[in-house]
């Protein structure tokens, strides 16, 4: 069989994070969101990989043939203009030109592997989609099935209460050479992408697309705060047997499922309640308290009486002693002053918003803290708002506190959000 992955993206919807990095790559736990559809794709039997890139394509190639180069083949094809997920499909159809069944998994999901394989198993037409209930079908492509499995109706983000079920499309699709006479058939929305699901309303006008409900974990991973709920899920269920292969000081305390990896240091006095995982590299303490569903990527330095709960913090990330980080994604390469506090609750208790795309979104959430890009500096004693973002690059002065938004390569200097060039 030959798996396709789409990887191309951009993921808009998760800046400032994306600015410097391609959303699959960003971390959960000890992987990578690409990383799930890999994995369940060479589970269900793939032995040719191929995968779409564009949008900082070399970083998305170099990691996957890093890891999975030694284990199957693959074929890297860049996308160009980004013109929809049919598009993506036919790019990468046209290069293997398939005689065999096909697999196609988005890049940027968390789910367990049977989904896969449970569609694989129950696949007998021309297509077959998996599918997941969900709360907001308006946020989908939605699905009618009849009692024998076959697709009966699919709308693309239906209005609110005119959704024919809550069934989504889960982005996976098992499928015969004959699509490609579909995809080819496809023609532009009116938004001038080619949407793979009128190939597969085609499919279903015909009698050919099945779709499968799967009853576990999935998330999209649409936005920052979707980030924590995926990682918070994958070290509760995703991870192996907990390990320390790290060095942890005989005065440190462990509770739970706890996950060190060789080159990371606990110094004394430290408490860390698992779920959590601390990468390679990494240096936590001392007297710091690490609570569940946090997770240090690699090379994090966290210094004395810090505290971290509900967070993933990226690769060579410094936050100083005396500072709080909860609920918050803190991107690689920034440096947290001393007493940086990220206020995670609203005093009104309502849920936090953030700005999502120019617009304000509701997290769902009575608890999120900032989302800081790649390379932010903040000056000691700093204090972030519940639901800000500080852009890649960004700083703070010390003593000010972020009530709104900080911009890429900006500098907030004073109380009122007055901004200057952080290099000017």
């Amino acid at each position: 069989m030959i798996g396709i992955v789409l990887a191309a993206g951009e993921g808009t919807r998760m800046r400032p994070l994306t600015y410097t990095r391609p959303k699959v790559l960003l971390p959960v736990a000890d992987r990578r969101l690409v990383d799930f559809s890999v994995r369940a794709l060479l589970e269900a039997g793939v032995d040719e990989l191929v995968v779409v890139t564009e949008y900082l394509a070399e970083k998305v190639e170099g990691y996957l043939e890093s890891k999975y180069g030694d284990d199957v083949d693959i074929t890297f094809v860049r996308q160009g203009e980004p013109l929809g997920t049919a598009h993506a499909v036919y790019v990468a159809w046209t290069e293997v030109e398939p005689d065999d069944t096909v697999i196609v998994a988005n890049g940027d999901m968390v789910y367990e592997s049977r989904m896969v394989l449970e569609a694989v198993r129950e696949h007998s037409t021309v297509a077959t989609m998996a599918l997941v209930e969900v709360e907001d079908p308006s946020e989908f492509g939605v699905v009618d099935i009849d009692e024998d499995g076959f697709v009966s109706d699919l709308v693309e983000k239906p209005a609110p209460g005119e959704a024919p079920s809550n069934l989504a499309n889960a982005g996976v699709y098992v499928l015969e050479p004959e699509f490609g006479e579909y995809l080819e058939e496809v023609r532009p929305s009116p938004r001038g992408e080619f949407e793979i699901t009128d190939a597969l309303l085609d499919a279903a006008r015909d009698g050919e697309l099945r779709g499968v409900p799967y009853d576990g974990y999935w998330s999209d991973v649409g936005r920052p705060w979707d980030l924590l709920d995926a990682n918070a899920w994958v070290l509760e269920n995703e991870m192996p047997r907990p390990y320390v292969d790290g060095v942890v000081s005989e005065d440190a305390v462990i509770e739970g499922p706890v996950w060190i990896e060789e080159g990371a240091e606990v110094g004394p006095g430290v408490v860390i309640k698992g779920p959590v995982y601390v990468g390679p590299g990494c240096e936590i303490g001392p007297n710091c308290y690490v609570r569940p569903a946090t997770t240090f990527v690699a090379d994090v330095r966290v210094g004395q009486a810090v505290e971290v709960k509900n967070s993933v913090i990226m690769e060579g990330t410094n936050v100083s002693h005396l500072s709080y980080v909860g609920d918050s994604v803190i991107g690689a390469g920034c440096n947290l002053g001393a007493g940086t506090v990220i206020a995670n609750l609203r005093h009104d208790e309502r849920n936090v918003r953030v700005v999502v795309k120019g617009e304000l979104e509701d997290t769902g959430r009575r608890k999120f803290g900032a989302v800081i890009a790649d390379g932010v500096k903040t000056g000691i004693n700093t204090s972030i708002l519940p639901g800000r973002k500080l852009g890649p690059n960004s700083a703070t002065a010390p003593g000010t506190v972020v009530r709104k938004n900080v911009p890429a390569g900006k500098m907030l200097v004073s109380g009122d959000q007055v901004f200057v060039d952080r290099r000017g």
